[in-house]
């Protein structure tokens, strides 16, 4: 008899939401942050929790802790889960009264994302757009935060590569940084490959001798993108140049391409 009304529940929903966005991160780490409970709450905030298997319960803690629950229906590792979705003080959504599925699609290295939320009534699809498209974002951040945890010492091995007399060590620290195709542009440069990037560093480097590039501050990243300060300096401590770099990062976390911004001093 449950089941029964828990079917005639989800007949009833004639009302869907749609969203779909694109993750820098590959299925599997967007699928965990879906799955295990200690990521799906860095998402939603402390105390939710999923036991991702059918029949599983699903928590969600809002801000000043208004509750949504739900149980799991299906999970297909790295593809899909569906869960029901209601508020457990009964508003506008009643527990288990309507039905989210959530699908994953490899684009490349990343994840295609598609939401469907499924619901009763027009009004209380209209009033939730807005929060899923919030809710996603910051789901977005998340995943691309844990593929790019490394970030800082990323950026250092760039700048460590554009001080090293060796080439093939130059190419030994690209390559583990960064992929094949890296690319490299900023007003004195405009290289295409990594072999031709430590060429370009051994000219830099006969023309501007004993010239260091270190970072300046903390990176700062979002969603696969990293802004790094950096200053110059000579071989007698002067500061020659300052600048930005925008690092590229892909859905594994290497180095995809770089703009530098240069301010010489």
């Amino acid at each position: 008899m449950y089941l029964d009304a828990q079917e005639e529940r989800m007949t009833a929903l004639s009302h869907r939401l749609d969203r779909s966005l694109v993750i820098q991160a590959t299925p599997a780490i967007v699928f965990s942050f879906l799955t295990e409970t200690p990521r799906w709450a860095s998402w939603w905030g402390a105390g939710s929790e999923i036991d991702a298997r059918p029949g599983g319960r699903m928590k969600i803690v809002y801000p000043g802790g208004r509750e949504a629950t739900g149980e799991v229906v299906e999970v297909v590792a790295p593809e899909r889960i569906v869960f029901t979705y209601g508020y457990a003080d009964g508003e506008m959504i009643p527990p288990g009264g309507s039905r989210v599925t959530i699908e994953l699609e490899p684009v490349g290295f990343a994840t295609r994302l598609r939401l469907t939320h499924e619901v009763a009534d027009e009004k209380v699809r209209d009033a939730h757009v807005q929060g899923w498209r919030y809710q996603l974002s910051l789901f977005a951040n998340i995943a691309t935060d844990a593929v790019n945890a490394g970030a800082t010492g990323m950026v250092d091995a760039w700048f460590d590569a554009w001080a090293d007399p060796d080439a093939a060590s130059r190419t030994s620290t690209l390559s583990r940084i960064a992929v094949p195709s890296l690319s490299f542009h900023d007003r004195f440069s405009n290289t295409d490959g990594i072999d031709d990037l430590v060429a370009h560093i051994a000219g830099a480097q006969r023309f501007m001798p004993g010239i260091r590039m270190k970072r300046n501050g903390d990176v700062r990243h979002c969603q696969g993108m990293v802004l790094a300060e950096y200053v110059a300096r000579s071989t007698d401590g002067q500061d020659r140049a300052r600048g930005t770099n925008v690092f590229v990062f892909d859905a594994r976390g290497r180095i995809e391409r770089v703009t530098g911004f240069m301010l010489m001093l």
